[in-house]
């Protein structure tokens, strides 16, 4: 009888041991993982943006992921062209090595070796980051992020940056020098 007890009271560990093993491997199993990466991935992208027909931006990556939130990455690089005229000319391009589309804020952010150019006014700009906001139709940098801007004649050198889209007009918040082109320091001088 004793042996019987004993079988007995293994039999109910085990069964007991065995239910609670299976519970949690359920409550495993119906833990959530939140996918956060990219819900698409397009590769040698051409947008264009136009109005009233007329093209006005026209911009070209080589990799564009975009997220649930309408958030897009180009983490091989962007080029931005804008056009005047009607769409027939290209007045001012913007390049940079990264860039990201926050949809919320209409904004774009572009690092890494950001080039700026007007090809009318045939002036450039060079800079590590900055910013373009589609609503304002203006781009900008950090106060804080050094510039370089070389026009026909001259260097101008500062930190922070703000100006049109086209970069016609632009003003550099803290200017740190003015040189012409023959005495003007590389462009990864700081």
């Amino acid at each position: 009888m004793a042996a019987q007890r004993v079988s007995w009271l293994l039999g109910v560990a085990l069964l007991a041991g065995g239910t609670w093993s299976c519970e949690k491997k359920e409550a495993q199993v119906t833990k959530k993982v939140v996918y956060k990466g990219p819900i698409s991935e397009t590769t040698n992208v051409l947008t264009l943006l136009s109005d009233s027909a007329k093209l006005q931006i026209r911009l070209t990556a080589p990799v564009e992921e975009t997220f649930e939130s309408g958030d897009q990455i180009y983490p091989k690089g962007v080029k931005v062209s804008f056009y005047g005229d009607g769409g027939s000319r290209v007045i001012n391009t913007l390049e940079g090595k990264y860039a990201k589309y926050d949809k919320a804020k209409n904004l774009y952010l572009v690092r890494g070796d950001v080039r700026v150019a007007n090809q009318e006014k045939q002036q450039k700009m060079n800079t590590e980051e900055l910013f373009y906001d589609r609503v304002k139709a203006i781009i900008y940098t950090k106060p804080e992020t050094a510039v370089r801007v070389e026009t026909l004649t001259e260097v101008l050198t500062g930190n922070g940056l703000t100006a049109n889209q086209d970069f016609s007009l632009y003003s550099i918040l803290n200017p740190t020098g003015v040189f012409t082109l023959s005495e003007a320091p590389p462009v990864n001088a700081k």
